[in-house]
């Protein structure tokens, strides 16, 4: 993963039209799935008796959902979708790993930083199909807290936004920059996915857990603790902070503040960022200053109002000092989190406020409701003579029916009749899980392959050329001292190159890329050849092949012959095989093509691809060793 996409534009057209095609596809298969649900959901209820088409009468009575927990369902169901929207730039292929992951892991101690590479490997050797799917699943699961309002399946859309948003904090924001040195709440500490994960428990807490105040007297103090640590953390001497410039570099908040008013994005936003940047630069004390005691006195007042009943009435002005705030410096400092470079969510702000805001709405006791049981539901007692927010029974027969137990649930007549008397929000529910599901099935296969998709080296070098002539002859010395001629290998696939023994610089990655490809072909090796021809005429002695064999290691590979003779024959194979291998003016390297063949057993050329390394990272020695591997497999006749 690391440096991938140096050498490629991130809008590379290779990737976008592939992303695009994806997005498309992918997008007309969760149409149908709603369609599809919609129709079976008709169908099911006319089929039923009309009396089996309501719930049961307990729970057609129903609290208010607590107007803290419908805040923060609805706020992060829209930001998960806003995220999943982002999520479709196009430059979101290539530019994640190199303009959000990596750099929110520099400065991090080696094993965040290994763990965030391995985390993302499959975003490097997979890269449309990893983003196409985070937009799928990030859509799916704010889709399904939006209309998931109660019960069951409310819960367990609060799950998924836990799951994917501590994948997101883990992976994505390298545990929110919590191990780096320039730790900040105004860059958008503890991390915004991390408050994702904080909401969707929230939402996954059974209805009785939001009858009283508790919740969020805790959800505020909690809150308040974080902002006194932040504060404190701000005021830190020798972080930079408290002045706008140190000496005549620019400090910590100047830093960013420029480098985020040079981002694409509109002129006004631009001209207040670049405003309050120049501000900082000369009134950095004074700015840091309002921000430490803001924190503190947000911070204290959060936990005294939560803990202390006599202090109840500062929780209103504390949660308005926070929004003002947080409103303040989501515009001037965090950009609308989204303009400052390759934006995939509006940053931090927006879900502090939220999970702030319905701790607050969540202190005030519920409203008083009809007294009825919450259905018992994983186990869960069921709770009598309280005023609960719950769902209507749903997806399942009259209350006044026994509970049947989950083999009798999962019986087609049972199936049946919970789809015909689920709700219109229960059937939206369940589509928005299958919305997820087709981000998510994808991605575990990319993380499960072995083998990287070859898109990065179609972008580097375009798609291979399909071929169908007999292969010019040749007999050459491998570097045992052995004569080898293409006829000797007839009956095997044949992958060709042409490497400088002593290059430094493409011809050692080619040569990775071969062995990487041979290790992908597992037991078929035995029938594939790995054949280089000595592309230099000073340097072509057997003991230039054995040396540089032994540097790359290819001297372990059974079926690898790296070929050369006499200058005469040598030129006579380059130009067969349209090979320019000319000494460069300064004498030291060789300049020559960077290209591979692909023959078939029968001895005719199949493919040729354009083997120009490109950036020679991780992720792109993958793609072309996939792209030799599939190539390789098809001439075997395995699809």
């Amino acid at each position: 993963m690391s440096g991938m996409g140096s050498s490629l534009q991130l809008t590379n057209q290779t990737v976008v039209a592939a992303f695009r095609s994806a997005l498309i596809h992918q997008g007309i298969i969760a149409l149908l799935i709603f369609f599809l649900l919609a129709m079976l959901w008709v169908s099911v209820r006319e089929w039923l008796p009309p009396a089996r088409r309501r719930p049961g009468a307990e729970s057609a009575v129903l609290a208010a959902e607590p107007a803290g927990r419908r805040l923060i369902r609805v706020g992060f169901g829209v930001l998960w979708v806003v995220d999943g929207v982002l999520q479709m730039q196009s430059a979101m292929p290539l530019g994640l790993p190199s303009n959000v992951t990596e750099p929110a892991a520099a400065g991090a101690p080696g094993w965040v930083r290994h763990l965030v590479d391995f985390g993302g490997q499959a975003w490097s050797y997979h890269p449309v199909a990893a983003a196409a799917s985070a937009v799928w699943i990030q859509i799916g699961i704010g889709i399904w807290l939006l209309t998931a309002a109660r019960g069951p399946w409310s819960r367990l859309g609060g799950l998924a936004s836990v799951g994917w948003g501590l994948a997101v904090w883990v992976f994505g924001e390298a545990f929110g920059g919590l191990f780096t040195p320039g730790l900040s709440w105004l860059f958008g500490a503890p991390g915004a996915a991390l408050l994702y994960a904080v909401a969707g428990a929230l939402i996954a807490l059974p209805g009785r857990a939001w009858l009283s105040g508790q919740l969020g007297r805790r959800l505020l103090a909690g809150a308040g603790v974080l902002l006194a640590a932040m504060a404190v953390l701000q005021a830190w001497p020798g972080r930079g902070f408290w002045s706008g410039t140190i000496g005549r570099q620019p400090g910590s908040l100047t830093s960013m503040l420029q480098n985020m008013s040079q981002t694409s994005q509109p002129g006004f936003l631009a001209s207040l960022v670049r405003g309050f940047g120049t501000f900082n630069a000369g009134h950095g004390f004074l700015v840091n200053l309002v921000v430490v005691v803001a924190l503190a006195v947000a911070g204290a007042g959060l936990v005294a109002g939560a803990l202390v009943p006599a202090w109840r009435r500062v929780l209103r002005p504390a949660v308005g000092l926070l929004l003002v705030l947080s409103a303040a410096v989501w515009v001037l400092v965090q950009d609308l989190g989204v303009f400052g470079g390759l934006g995939t969510d509006p940053n931090s702000m927006i879900p502090f406020a939220l999970l702030v805001v319905g701790g607050y709405l969540a202190v005030a006791p519920a409203p008083a409701a009809a007294t009825v049981a919450e259905p018992a539901v994983a186990g869960e007692a069921a709770v009598a003579t309280k005023p609960v927010a719950v769902e209507p029974a749903v997806a399942g027969p009259a209350a006044a029916e026994p509970a049947a137990g989950w083999r009798d649930r999962l019986r087609p007549g049972q199936l049946a009749r919970a789809l015909g008397t689920a709700s219109p929000r229960t059937v939206a529910a369940v589509g928005a899980l299958g919305v997820a599901i087709i981000g998510v099935v994808p991605m575990m296969a990319a993380s499960a392959s072995t083998t990287a998709s070859p898109i990065v080296a179609e972008a580097l070098d375009g798609s291979s050329a399909p071929l169908n002539f007999r292969a010019p002859a040749f007999q050459l010395t491998n570097q045992d001292g052995r004569q080898v001629s293409l006829a000797s290998l007839r009956g095997k696939v044949v992958l060709l190159t042409f490497l400088d023994p002593v290059c430094t610089s493409d011809c050692p990655l080619i040569a990775q890329e071969f062995r990487q490809a041979d290790h992908l072909l597992g037991g078929q090796q035995r029938q594939v050849e790995l054949v280089a021809v000595v592309a230099n005429p000073l340097y072509n002695g057997l003991s230039y092949t054995q040396a540089f064999d032994r540097q790359e290691h290819m001297n372990t590979l059974p079926n690898w012959d790296y070929l050369t003779g006499s200058v005469a024959q040598l030129r006579k194979v380059w130009q067969q095989y349209d090979i320019a291998a000319q000494i460069t003016p300064a004498g030291g390297m060789i300049g020559h093509s960077d290209v591979a063949y692909v023959i078939d057993k029968s001895g005719h050329t199949r493919t040729e691809l354009d083997f120009d390394p490109g950036p020679g990272t991780t992720s792109s020695q993958a793609s072309f060793a996939s792209e030799l591997f599939t190539a390789a497999r098809q001439n075997l006749g395995v699809s």
